[in-house]
C-alpha cells in the first residue's frame, strides 16, 4: 500500500508541476502581451505624425555604415543590395562582407556594380579572417557602395570586418537578404538624435517574412501572406516575438536580443567590447547582453531601445530541413549566451536583466521545450501504464491548444490594429487558419529543433548550418 501511495503521490506532484509550468507560461505571455499594447500605443501617439524626411535637414543626424556579410547569396545579392542603397538617408555607405562565399556571390557583385578593386589598407582592430580584396563602384551611382573579399570566418567575424572597415560612428548590422523599409534609417537614428540623459547604445527593429510579397528594383511593393505553409505559419511566429514580446521588454528595459537581421549599434561602444564573439553562434544576442553589461559595469546610464514598425524584410526558410537547422541553431546561441554571462542571473547589480529577463530566458526560452518535451514523454509512458486519467489529459491539451490559437490572433489583431500590412481578406484569412494548425504541427517541430541544439551542444558542434535560399526571383514584379 505504501508503494502504491507513493506512486500516487509522485503523479499528483508530476500533473501540478506541469500545470503550474504551463499557467506560467501563459501568464508571462499575457502579462507581455499587455506591456506590448501599452508601449505600441504610446509609440504610435507619439510618432505617427512625425515626418522623417524633414529629419534629413536636422545637423545632428547620424553617419551610418550598413555591414551586410554574404555567403552563398548569389541567387539574391543584387536585389538585396540595391534595397540597401534605395533607402531614404543622406550621410550613409553601404558594407557588403563577402565572406568566402563558394558560388558565383563575388562575381556577380562585381559584374553587377561595376567594382574596382581599390588600395585600401585593411587595419583588423578586431582580429579577423584575412581580407583578399576591398572594392568600390567605377559607376557614380553606386558611390556609398564597399565591397570587402575574405576568407570565410562565419558571420560574426565578417561583422568584426566592416567593423574595422567603417570610419562612421554608428553601425546597422543586417543579414544581406533583407529586404528595407525606405525609411530605415531615419527610424532606426530618430532615438540617437532624441535628447536623453541615458545614452542609446543599440536600437533594432521589426523584422517579417518577405515570402511571396512582390519586390521590385529591391523594394517592397506588395505585401501577401507566404503561399508556402512553413513560411505562413512562421508570420505568425513573428508577429508574436516581435509585437508581443519585444516591445513589453523594451519597454522594461530588459531587452536582451536586437535581432541579427537588423539592428543599429553605437560603433565606439561595440568596438570597446571587442565586437562580434566568433566563439558562438548567437553573436547578435550575446553582443548585445555583453554591450549592456559593460555599460552597467562601467556604471554609464544607457538604453537599448526597439522599434515596432515592420522594417525589415526577410526570406524565412520554407522547407523543415532548413528550418530545423535554423532553430536548432539559435537554440546553441541561445546556451552559449546564458552560460557566457551567467553571473548576471539573479544579480541585483544588473537590475531587470539579471532579476527578470535572464531568469525568464532561461526559464522560457531554455527550459520550456526540455520541461514540454519531458512532461510528454511521461505523460505517454503513464498512459501507455494505464495511470493516467485521459481526461485531465485531453482537457489540459485542449486548454493549451486553445490558449496558444487565441494568442496567436492576438498578434494578429495587434498587426491589422496597428500597422495594417496585409491589405487583402484572403492574406488574413490564411494567417487566421495557419494559426489554428501551428500548435499542431509547427511547435511540435520546434520543440525538437530546440532539443536537438541542446545534442549539438552537447557533442560540441559549433556549425553555422547552410541556409539555403530560393531568392526574390520569383516574386520580383
Amino acid at each position: 500500500m505504501t508503494g502504491i501511495s507513493g506512486i500516487d503521490n509522485l503523479i499528483w506532484v508530476f500533473n501540478y508541476f506541469i500545470l503550474f509550468f504551463a499557467f506560467l507560461v501563459m501568464l508571462s505571455y499575457l502579462i507581455l502581451a499587455y506591456l506590448s499594447a501599452r508601449g505600441l500605443r504610446q509609440y504610435l501617439k507619439r510618432n505617427r505624425f512625425v515626418n522623417y524626411k524633414a529629419l534629413l535637414a536636422l545637423e545632428n543626424v547620424p553617419s551610418v555604415s550598413l555591414i551586410a556579410p554574404a555567403y552563398n547569396e548569389g541567387k539574391t545579392i543584387v536585389e538585396n543590395v540595391k534595397s540597401l542603397l534605395a533607402i531614404n538617408y543622406n550621410n550613409f555607405d553601404v558594407i557588403v562582407v563577402n565572406d568566402g562565399s563558394k558560388d558565383n556571390s563575388m562575381e556577380v557583385l562585381i559584374q553587377s556594380f561595376q567594382l574596382v578593386r581599390t588600395e585600401m589598407t585593411y587595419v583588423p582592430y578586431i582580429p579577423t579572417k584575412n581580407v583578399r580584396g576591398i572594392y568600390t563602384s567605377a559607376n557614380p551611382a553606386f558611390s556609398k557602395l564597399y565591397v570587402v573579399d575574405k576568407e570565410n570566418g562565419g558571420k560574426a567575424d565578417a561583422l568584426n570586418t566592416g567593423m574595422n572597415i567603417s570610419q562612421k560612428p554608428y553601425l546597422v548590422c543586417i543579414d544581406v537578404d533583407c529586404i528595407m523599409d525606405k525609411d530605415v534609417l531615419l527610424k532606426l537614428a530618430k532615438p540617437y538624435m532624441e535628447a536623453s540623459d541615458s545614452k542609446v547604445i543599440a536600437t533594432g527593429g521589426v523584422v517579417r517574412i518577405a515570402n511571396s510579397c512582390v519586390i521590385k528594383a529591391g523594394k517592397l511593393i506588395d505585401v501577401k501572406a507566404p503561399d508556402n505553409l512553413i513560411a505562413r505559419v512562421q508570420v505568425i511566429e513573428y508577429l508574436r516575438a516581435f509585437i508581443l514580446g519585444r516591445m513589453a521588454w523594451s519597454r522594461l528595459d530588459g531587452l536582451l536580443i536586437i535581432s541579427g537581421a537588423f539592428g543599429m549599434f553605437d560603433r565606439e561602444i561595440a568596438m570597446k567590447c571587442g565586437g562580434y564573439s566568433t566563439a558562438t553562434v548567437g553573436e547578435d544576442m550575446e553582443l548585445i547582453v555583453r554591450m549592456r553589461r559593460y555599460m552597467i559595469d562601467q556604471g554609464e546610464p544607457y538604453t537599448v531601445q526597439y522599434i515596432p514598425d515592420p522594417l525589415c524584410w526577410t526570406e524565412a526558410p520554407e522547407s523543415f530541413k532548413i528550418l530545423g537547422k535554423q532553430r536548432s541553431r539559435w537554440m546553441r546561441g541561445t546556451i552559449e549566451t546564458l552560460w557566457t554571462h551567467r553571473k548576471m542571473m539573479f544579480n541585483p547589480k544588473y537590475k531587470i536583466l539579471g532579476l527578470l529577463s535572464f531568469p525568464y530566458w532561461f526559464l522560457f526560452e531554455y527550459l520550456a521545450p526540455l520541461v514540454e518535451f519531458t512532461g510528454l514523454l511521461i505523460t505517454f509512458i503513464l498512459i501507455y501504464l494505464s495511470i493516467v486519467n485521459w481526461q485531465y489529459f485531453v482537457l489540459f491539451i485542449a486548454l493549451v491548444y486553445v490558449f496558444a490559437v487565441f494568442f496567436s490572433m492576438i498578434a494578429l489583431y495587434a498587426e491589422e490594429s496597428t500597422f495594417k500590412r496585409y491589405h487583402r481578406i484572403r492574406d488574413l484569412l490564411k494567417l487566421a487558419f495557419v494559426a489554428l494548425l501551428e500548435p499542431i504541427i509547427f511547435h511540435p517541430f520546434t520543440v525538437y529543433a530546440s532539443l536537438k541544439g541542446n545534442w549539438e551542444k552537447l557533442r560540441g558542434n559549433k556549425g553555422w548550418g547552410e541556409m539555403t535560399r530560393k531568392g526574390f526571383d520569383k516574386k520580383t514584379a
